[in-house]
């Protein structure tokens, strides 16, 4: 049965009102001076609670709160400073029952988030990064009881050497293999993998090239057996299309929406929830 006909897959350890047959829409918050796309605009604890509630308010179903910049180049932050600025706004929106994913490659910040109420940790680096984020992953206990889910990116450095190594041989098949090395470690560590996503990793440690090429091996992707998130909101490889970036990345959205993606991550919402709606429909309609 092709990805496209197959029911949709996801995580557990969500609440109940996210357990539709639809692709969520995650909402970007970056609480950093320096992302790539609005570094700077959200780096204060009240700019970056008011976007959260923004982004819920056009549609978003998880908010992903990240203290630390991974465009390419970018120098990493100290762990002190990354807990300073993600933990005020994790525990802020999250007593606003609002479902937050924290995205840090630090196995304590996910904890301290987790602990704040976060439900989701969401690691680009897939465990690599902090050899203790698979132990604690599966320590860990969300406010509800259940692990936090657990999204397991494709990652092969850090952002200082990200470009480097954009060197396949078959981006496709390289990449998920890698990804799949990675899940294996997760799960020796005790992820479960009902609560473990899988993402492709666009962006990171690929051209544009190789970024167009795995999206349109959709077969690869969904390889794991995994739900699955993507991300390309706003990436160079999106904005090099020569079109508005947001409305190039909500054609992506309607896209892996109409292959069966669990979520989108991006920036801006609107757009994008209404390509994904577009998506889930002609998924629906063409089983």
């Amino acid at each position: 049965m092709s990805p496209v006909a197959a029911d949709r897959l996801r995580p557990e350890g969500l609440p109940d009102r996210l357990g539709g047959d639809e692709t969520l829409v995650m909402g970007v918050l970056n609480v950093t001076p320096d992302s790539f796309s609005d570094g700077g605009e959200y780096a204060d604890t009240p700019s970056a609670i008011a976007h959260g509630r923004a982004l819920i308010a056009a549609g978003a179903a998880i908010v992903d709160v990240g203290g630390e910049s991974t465009r390419p180049g970018a120098p990493r932050v100290d762990e002190d400073e990354e807990l300073r600025r993600v933990l005020p706004v994790v525990e802020a929106l999250s007593a606003e029952d609002v479902v937050v994913s924290v995205d840090t490659m630090r196995a304590s910040v996910a904890a301290a988030s987790v602990e704040a109420g976060a439900l989701i940790v969401n690691d680009v680096s897939a465990g690599r990064a902090d050899v203790d984020m698979g132990r604690e992953a599966a320590r860990l206990r969300t406010r509800a009881g259940t692990p936090p889910v657990f999204i397991a990116m494709h990652w092969r450095g850090h952002s200082d050497v990200m470009n480097e190594l954009a060197v396949y041989e078959d981006v496709g098949p390289e990449s998920a293999a890698e990804l799949a090395e990675r899940l294996d470690a997760l799960r020796e560590a005790g992820v479960e993998d009902r609560f473990l996503v899988a993402d492709p990793g666009l962006g990171f440690s690929k051209t544009g090239e190789q970024n167009w090429r795995l999206l349109a091996e959709w077969d690869t992707i969904a390889s794991h057996g995994l739900p699955i998130l993507i991300g390309a909101s706003r990436k160079r490889f999106v904005s090099s299309l020569g079109v508005d970036r947001d409305q190039a990345t909500a054609a992506i959205s309607g896209y892996s929406a109409r292959q069966g993606a669990w979520a989108v991550r991006v920036h801006d919402v609107a757009p994008s929830l209404a390509a994904a709606k577009v998506g889930d429909m002609l998924r629906r309609s063409g089983r």
